[in-house]
């Protein structure tokens, strides 16, 4: 109880912190109004000529994008890798080291707080387009889809929050981590399905982009929730999004310990 208290504590903190920033966030979702409405003309062009595409139609792929839109302000991380750096760069990670506070919690603490006021905010623009684009639109009917796309988000979240922590912890051996971010978000644009639906892929390279953790970032939780996976890969997925979190966190883990020894307690 003392422990939930303490990083509840640092969730309400971050959530006044995240607040502030509102208008930030609200933009940014406006401006994504724009990332989908180049989807509709582009994807509208590859469906002019056939009514499916892998399988699927236009009104699945479009509904695809939405969901995956929503799912990064609610689950994706933005900036925790740079803000851990500048913590540890700046000297603001040494009072840390000297209160019993886990340094993992507390970001993840900050973290769903930052998602809960940018996927609260993006509910608005999403709710504008809905008039316009419900004909259009096509989500499946089946309850467990939902019951499994809850799971699937928060293990997605847990995923992508610590990839950015440990990117994050680079910064013990390097001043500059951009490339390193840079070259990452590149890898989960693609792996992540955020340029296409990965099914489009190659059966070959879908297959091992399955047993990648980019795949369950952002296109598995999407997946899911828009029909283009069935119950027994939903389950099958699961299972190795649990796989995933665990190995991540002893890498996490790893890399703190590591980076500790290399730390230097100057400033902050």
């Amino acid at each position: 109880m003392q422990a939930a208290r303490k990083y509840g504590q640092a969730f309400l903190v971050g959530l006044q912190s995240n607040i502030i920033y509102r208008w930030n966030f609200a933009v940014r979702s406006f401006f994504s109004l724009f990332q989908l409405a180049i989807v509709f003309i582009l994807w509208g062009a590859v469906f002019a000529g056939s009514p499916q595409v892998g399988g699927f139609t236009f009104g699945q792929t479009l509904t695809y994008f939405i969901v995956l839109l929503a799912l990064q302000f609610f689950i994706g991380a933005f900036n925790e890798d740079y803000q851990i750096s500048e913590e540890i760069r700046n000297g603001l990670i040494n009072q840390f080291l000297l209160k019993p506070i886990n340094y993992y919690l507390y970001r993840l603490s900050i973290f769903a707080s930052a998602r809960v006021v940018s996927g609260g905010i993006v509910l608005v623009p999403l709710l504008c387009l809905l008039p316009f684009a419900r004909h259009t639109l096509s989500l499946p009917h089946e309850g467990w889809r939902f019951a499994l796309a809850v799971p699937a988000a928060g293990l997605a979240a847990m995923i992508q929050f610590t990839i950015a922590y440990c990117f994050g912890l680079l910064t013990f051996w390097f001043l500059e981590i951009q490339g390193f971010v840079i070259l990452s978000m590149a890898v989960e644009a693609v792996l992540g399905g955020q340029m296409f639906p990965l099914d489009l892929l190659p059966k070959g390279f879908f297959t091992v982009a399955q047993f990648t953790p980019f795949y369950y970032q952002m296109y598995f939780p999407a997946a899911i929730l828009t029909g283009r996976i069935d119950h027994g890969l939903a389950l099958r997925g699961l299972a190795i999004q649990v796989g995933w979190v665990g190995v991540l966190l002893l890498g996490a883990y790893g890399f703190w310990r590591r980076g500790l020894r290399r730390h230097t307690a100057v400033g902050g």
